[in-house]
């Protein structure tokens, strides 16, 4: 495994993959890496012939309010983790390398961010597209892997790939899960005891929703209402936004049919937990 720092030598890297014709699959990533991150590398690994993670804070994506010096750091462990999944290159650039000035243009995502965590965080989606055009064309991964745990990502990445003709696949990746269901993530640590023992409940509220569904409810308005009732009684927490949403476009349905996402984030005391799933329901 090679650590590059720089994006000039990671282009030289890449030249010469693609002389030898080997495929390249890509994991983008802020570091901290997690069992999340290791199932994208897997897929990765098992797909083509070389795999380029990249580990980056990327500092476009922090709003005033969000601190950018606290981001969780630990690039020796994540050396190793990578080390283990069978990653080829680790891009690890600073922020000097990669924003050397002022953007002389700027990206912004026009729609699928009005709705979920982008109803919150103004910007953060911009930045999120802007750092992913450059790695896109420094690294030109014949496949991009995403988890799906953040799925308005995923969706905004799509927009951006298929808007601006990236010559590469989108492959989201299902979430990772702990054994009762809740989503893995480096903040479920920040849980309290009592915390981490009702936050499963997320998941079973999901899986309700699709229940219900299956049942024959199409009614966006009701659903969304009957779900926020149960996992309100069932947590101590806050629901920040409980949504159906289509996918990946992310607008409200009247009805519910075709591709659709049940979407849901909880506040915790110290940590707020995302989770979604997406569905497909047959038209009548």
């Amino acid at each position: 495994m090679k650590i590059i720092t720089t994006i000039k030598e990671m282009q030289q890297e890449v030249r010469q993959l693609k002389v030898q014709q080997l495929s390249i699959g890509y994991v983008p990533t802020m570091g901290y890496l997690h069992e999340g991150h290791s199932a994208l590398i897997d897929e990765a690994r098992r797909h083509n012939d070389k795999v380029i993670i990249s580990i980056f804070v990327n500092p476009l994506q922090f709003g005033p309010n969000e601190d950018f010096d606290a981001y969780p750091r630990d690039i020796e462990r994540d050396e190793r983790i990578a080390k283990e999944h069978g990653v080829d290159f680790i891009f690890y650039p600073s922020v000097d390398e990669m924003y050397p000035h002022e953007l002389s243009v700027s990206l912004s995502v026009k729609d699928r961010t009005d709705v979920l965590c982008g109803k919150s965080r103004p910007g953060h989606f911009d930045g999120v597209v802007t750092v992913l055009t450059k790695l896109f064309h420094i690294i030109q991964p014949d496949r991009a892997y995403f988890g799906l745990k953040d799925a308005q990502q995923v969706a905004v990445v799509d927009g951006l790939i298929s808007d601006y003709h990236f010559p590469l696949e989108l492959i989201p990746v299902p979430t990772v899960r702990e054994e009762d269901g809740l989503a893995k993530s480096s903040r479920n640590v920040r849980l309290s005891s009592s915390e981490r023992e009702e936050a499963p409940q997320i998941y079973q509220t999901l899986l309700h929703g699709q229940e219900l569904i299956r049942a024959g409810e199409r009614n966006t308005f009701q659903l969304e209402e009957r779900l926020k009732e149960k996992l309100a009684n069932s947590i101590s927490g806050t629901i920040d936004y409980l949504e159906i949403l289509t996918y990946p476009g992310l607008r409200k349905p009247d009805q519910i049919e075709g591709k659709i996402m049940i979407a849901v984030a909880v506040y915790y005391h110290k940590v707020r937990l995302i989770d979604n799933l997406i569905i497909d329901v047959p038209r009548k």
